[in-house]
C-alpha cells in the first residue's frame, strides 16, 4: 500500500536534509555578518560566535551532503547546548522560553545524523556514484542485513 511512498523515502530525506542546512546556514550567516535582521557576533565571544561558525559549516556541508553525519550530529549537539545552558533557565517549555528552533534544529540533525543524508547527496560525486555509506538493505521484518549477508540464504 505505501510502496510508492517507499521509493521516494531517499529523496524526501534528501530535500529534508537540503531544506534543514539551508535555514541552518542562513542562522550563521545572519549571526556572523549582521545579516537578515540580526547584529553580528563579536569574532571569538563566546557561545554565540562559536555557535554561528558551527551554523554556518554545519548548515552547509549538511545542505551539499558533504561528511553529512558528523556535521549533522555536531549541529544536532550544539542545538542541545544552546536549548539547555540559553533557553532552559528562561521557563521549562520551550514554548515559554523561545527555544522551539534549537529543539527542532536539534531533532532533525539528530535524524539526518542517523539515517543518513538520502538521495541528491554531494558525497556521491567524489564516490564515482557509490554511496558506502548507506545502509545495507532490509531483510525480513525490516531488519538490516549485514553487509556480508545480501544475497545469502538464511535460516
Amino acid at each position: 500500500m505505501f510502496g510508492r511512498l517507499d521509493r521516494t523515502q531517499p529523496y524526501v530525506l534528501g530535500l529534508f536534509r537540503i531544506i534543514i542546512g539551508a535555514l541552518f546556514t542562513c542562522h550563521g550567516v545572519a549571526t556572523l555578518f549582521g545579516v537578515l535582521g540580526k547584529h553580528a557576533a563579536t569574532a571569538g565571544a563566546w557561545p554565540g560566535w562559536y555557535a554561528a561558525v558551527i551554523q554556518l559549516a554545519g548548515g552547509a556541508l549538511v545542505m551539499l551532503g558533504l561528511a553529512t553525519r558528523p556535521a549533522a550530529l555536531l549541529s544536532s549537539g550544539s542545538m542541545a547546548f544552546a536549548y539547555f545552558t540559553v533557553h532552559q533557565e528562561r521557563g521549562l517549555l520551550p514554548i515559554q522560553n523561545g527555544g522551539e528552533a534549537p529543539v527542532f534544529f536539534c531533532w532533525a540533525f539528530l535524524l539526518i545524523a542517523c539515517a543518513g543524508p538520502g538521495a541528491l547527496a554531494s558525497h556521491r560525486l567524489f564516490a564515482g556514484g557509490r554511496d558506502d555509506a548507506a545502509a545495507p538493505p532490509d531483510g525480513p521484518a525490516g531488519v538490516p542485513v549485514p553487509r556480508g549477508q545480501i544475497g545469502r540464504a538464511r535460516v
